[in-house]
């Protein structure tokens, strides 16, 4: 199970923009696809979506861009997840098979089910703001690499 560019590009960007925002700092979506090496109309795409479901905030104009808003840090990877590419993931096969389940399972299905319901649960617990809290030195450039 591997996550889309989009979700990584999301969950980036407002890593980003927590970080480099200070209250009244707006950021910029060329500053953020700078800085986090990802493509710039790919990255806004993405931003305008992650804007639409309430966890950022935005401005448009000279003095525009992103900033943080009151259920930021509150919001659940998993709320990324489903807003980014979905949650089929968690449910469906991972080899893609149509009718794989506990009736008809598939050659992986048992030895993949616990590590599926393990990672939603992490994505279920772990929100914007705990990734935050984290003493990693060089935050920025972690999410930079690519």
């Amino acid at each position: 199970m591997i996550f889309s560019k989009s979700f990584g590009y999301a969950l980036r960007g407002i890593l980003y923009v927590a970080m480099m925002s200070d209250g009244n700092r707006k950021i910029r979506i060329d500053e953020m696809a700078s800085r986090l090496s990802v493509p710039r109309h790919f990255l806004g795409k993405i931003m305008n979506k992650v804007v639409k479901k309430g966890i950022l905030n935005s401005t448009k104009g000279p003095n525009g861009g992103f900033c943080l808003n009151a259920a930021t840090r509150d919001t659940s990877l998993l709320t990324l997840v489903e807003l980014t590419e979905g949650l089929t993931q968690f449910d469906g096969c991972v080899l893609r098979l149509r009718k794989c389940n506990e009736d008809h399972p598939c050659p992986l299905h048992h030895q993949t089910i616990a590590y599926k319901n393990n990672l939603l649960k992490t994505f279920c617990d772990m929100n914007i703001g705990s990734l935050l809290k984290q003493d990693k030195p060089n935050f920025i450039q972690s999410i930079a690499v690519v």
